[in-house]
């Protein structure tokens, strides 16, 4: 009996010619070198940046630029790499938009592309190329080796000057030229809060090719906030409001907080809620903003303390605060202490039910939740998050996840209940991915849950610290109180073993292999490096935020070798375009490779190498007529 692989493989390729073309192809993509991947982390909504270091792939177009073009003078090189960064803007902000300045962007950006494109098969090339251009592109590049006439590439793209639409042509070619350089891009978690706009974030990395993405704590609470999950919503606003962040929820998702408002007018019209301080400039309207940011935290404390005693397998009902509270003594006990309250004004805290919302908080909570759940763009940018993402991704050796392993003291993996079994290390991570699938299929309240977990459990893979302290920040004086013990898993990082263990996990060489996480910044200041003690671990997360440092770090992994580069702050698009302004990082070497790493090392040559196992087969089955070629 034929295997059914080969009668549907047989489909696709329904000649043996049609297999000989594609084994021709899959045989030669196996010596190309390997991919360049980009990786970065916790960007936590700093669009303008993130689109920056995109744009000039990680630093590394400028000294492409400057090597292939060593006899152009530094101001005409810094033009074309502002005309690659920011295409149509660069070009229509010049006075010289002529036919001479049109061919010596393209020719210029052709020559880029030759010398990109000698890493990709042409197929590659040309699948990145946005239609209708292929014909013409396909034209311009070999065009020379053709020997065409010298005027031929002008008839070409002519039209676009006739009418007036050469900045159409610029953006195409600056495109195909960034989209060459960055092969995948790798966002290891942490996509929004902090910083700006998470939309904008997330709009970006949509326009990307080729994109993996790793869930974060963050990822998981506006995943679940996106779902209609009530904890989440609540967490999302409170710290939208806290970092005076309204405008990546009412102009980016056409989600209104006045019911928010009329809450915090009508409940804590009165209370200076000085606790509740927000970040950034002092606005205008500073009170209201505290006050609202305390409506919607006592709001998340009640619903998350729902949450965590209806699951008592989790084993974090002390978490449940606001069970916690005395308020005639004006105290909170938490691990068998009893704190005074900084804040003790609670209006809406019923001491027979602490964890039951009032009329008025149901009514807001309602409201907000049918703005989270009715924003066609915000469930259009999550279900990309949720699609694209997974827990880990292994690429060329490099095990890529967001925070940790949940591990003990002694470094053995701790486990987590998923579905009512206990899981533990990579078993516990690829356990998660499907619940999150079906959280967005099903929304069943105990997939939810999960997610909210995710965002804030001390075995949380994604979060890896023993609380998430924000109640005692807001109401308990005694700082250590609030001091978030990290999993023991960061500081073993620095172990050779451990790292050893937990690549061998993953079927990676822990010789060769390396851990990437980010979610714990490096404190550079402090003498902290990325790279770990053991050699076998870097952790990615820089401070890429304004909020946490404005600096930050892309991995690259690249075919010659594995490197570091350290982000500044970037000015903006205008600056760029104005006066070439640009992120040039500072770089360091992980690792050269002794010998170039193709695509057949990686991965994905494994991959590849099963396609053609699969294709050999199918030919032999034609050659022995056990399954009949269709007629062409």
């Amino acid at each position: 009996m034929i295997d059914p692989h080969l009668q549907i493989l047989a489909k696709r390729y329904p000649t043996i010619t049609a297999a000989l073309v594609e084994l021709g192809q899959l045989g030669a993509l196996l010596g190309l070198p390997a991919p360049t991947v980009h990786v970065v982390s916790d960007v936590h909504g700093e669009y303008v940046k993130l689109r920056q270091v995109i744009n000039n792939a990680s630093g590394s177009l400028r000294p492409l630029i400057d090597r292939l073009f060593p006899d152009e003078p530094a101001a005409e090189r810094t033009d074309f790499l502002a005309h690659l960064y920011y295409p149509r803007e660069t070009w229509l902000a010049r006075a010289d938009r002529s036919r001479a300045r049109l061919v010596w962007f393209a020719t210029h950006a052709l020559v880029v592309i030759r010398e990109l494109a000698r890493r990709s098969t042409i197929k590659h090339v040309e699948r990145i190329v946005p239609d209708p251009y292929d014909p013409i592109l396909r034209e311009l590049l070999f065009g020379a080796a053709l020997a065409r006439p010298a005027d031929f590439a002008w008839r070409l793209v002519e039209p676009w000057h006739a009418h007036d639409r050469t900045d159409e042509l610029v953006r195409m070619l600056a495109h195909v030229v960034r989209n060459l350089a960055v092969g995948e891009l790798v966002v290891a978690g942490d996509l929004g809060d902090r910083g700006p706009r998470i939309d904008k974030v997330i709009d970006v990395v949509m326009q990307q090719p080729n994109v993996a993405i790793t869930w974060g704590n963050h990822d998981a609470s506006w995943m679940a906030a996106c779902l209609g999950h009530g904890p989440s919503i609540a967490t999302v606003v409170r710290i939208a409001i806290r970092y005076q962040r309204r405008a990546q929820l009412e102009e980016g998702y056409g989600i209104s907080l006045a019911p928010l408002e009329h809450l915090a007018r009508t409940v804590y019209g009165d209370d200076p809620c000085d606790r509740f301080q927000c970040y950034g400039e002092p606005p205008a309207d500073v009170a209201l903003l505290q006050r609202m940011q305390k409506a919607i935290a006592i709001i998340q404390f009640k619903l998350e303390a729902q949450v965590f005693r209806a699951h008592p397998e989790w084993a974090i009902e002390d978490r449940a605060l606001v069970h916690a509270l005395d308020l005639g003594a004006r105290t909170v006990t938490i691990d068998g202490v009893a704190h005074p309250l900084l804040d003790a004004r609670l209006p809406t805290l019923d001491p027979a039910a602490p964890d039951r919302l009032t009329d008025a908080e149901l009514r807001c909570l309602r409201e907000l939740t049918h703005g989270f759940v009715e924003s066609s763009i915000l469930w259009k940018q999550m279900s990309y998050v949720a699609q694209r993402g997974t827990m880990y991704v292994v690429r060329d050796r490099c095990v890529i996840f967001h925070a940790c392993i949940p591990v003990d003291e002694r470094g053995e993996p701790c486990a987590f209940p998923i579905d009512g079994v206990p899981r533990r290390g990579k078993a516990l991570l690829d356990a998660i991915d499907p619940v999150v699938y079906r959280a967005f299929q099903r929304r069943a309240p105990a997939d939810l849950d999960l997610l909210y977990y995710l965002w804030t459990g001390p075995l949380s893979p994604c979060f890896g610290k023993s609380k998430m302290a924000t109640f005692e920040t807001y109401f308990v004086g005694d700082k250590a109180v609030a001091v978030e013990h990290k999993n023991p898993y960061f500081e073993l990082l620095h172990d050779a073993a451990f790292c050893a263990r937990i690549l061998g996990e993953f079927g990676v060489d822990p010789a060769e292999g390396f851990i990437i996480n980010g979610h714990v910044p490096v404190k550079l200041e402090a003498g902290e490096l990325p790279v770990k003690r053991s050699g076998r671990a870097i952790t990615i997360d820089g401070a890429f935020a304004a909020a946490y440092g404005d600096k930050g770090f892309s991995l690259v992994l690249a075919s010659e070798r594995i490197y570091l580069a350290q982000h500044h702050h970037f000015e903006s698009l205008e600056a760029a375009v104005a006066v070439g302004a640009d992120i040039v990082p500072t770089v360091a070497d992980v690792q050269r490779h002794a010998v170039p790493r193709t695509i057949g090392d990686t991965e994905v040559g494994a991959q590849v190498r099963a396609e053609i196992e699969a294709l050999e087969a199918l030919v032999r089955a034609y050659a022995s007529h056990a399954l009949r070629e269709l007629a062409t």
